[in-house]
């Protein structure tokens, strides 16, 4: 697990992960991008905000839940923070496993919980000046799922 303010090499880290063992027969990943619009305005881009310490027990104990639900083999999340651009890479989670369904599931479930359990703020830049981004509904529905 990696907060980071520098970008990624998403095929590094795949190949990383992906030479743990030789077990590993998929990796799956999810990576996270700036979009240039959000909620009907034009973004120019934002900072993401965290608080050190906090943060990496916060991603540690997502990815030890999903340890403990999947086989894994193994799993990477960086998630960058600071001022980010539109089109910039966000955050990257990716888990490798013997079998696919578990590579993907506890992909899908490491991202819905870092959504909404991880302390991150975002303040967009928009046209008429800067806000603070709340938390969306379906982010949170969809972490209910796992429940």
């Amino acid at each position: 697990m990696c907060v980071q303010t520098g970008d990624f090499d998403v095929g590094a880290e795949l190949r990383r992960l992906q030479r743990l063992t030789l077990e590993t027969g998929g990796v799956a990943s999810f990576v996270g991008y700036v979009r240039d619009t959000n909620q009907g305005d034009t973004i120019g881009g934002f900072t993401l905000e965290h608080y050190p310490g906090m943060t990496e027990r916060s991603l540690e104990r997502i990815c030890a839940q999903a340890e403990a639900r999947w086989p894994l083999l193994g799993v990477t999340v960086i998630h960058r923070v600071g001022p980010l651009a539109p089109g910039d890479q966000i955050v990257l989670v990716a888990t490798a496993s013997r079998h696919r369904d578990a590579a993907f599931e506890s992909c899908r479930f490491i991202m819905d919980y870092l959504k909404t359990e991880a302390p991150f703020w975002k303040k967009e830049s928009t046209p008429d000046g800067e806000r603070w981004v709340d938390a969306r509904d379906s982010d949170e529905a969809a972490r209910r799922r796992w429940e």
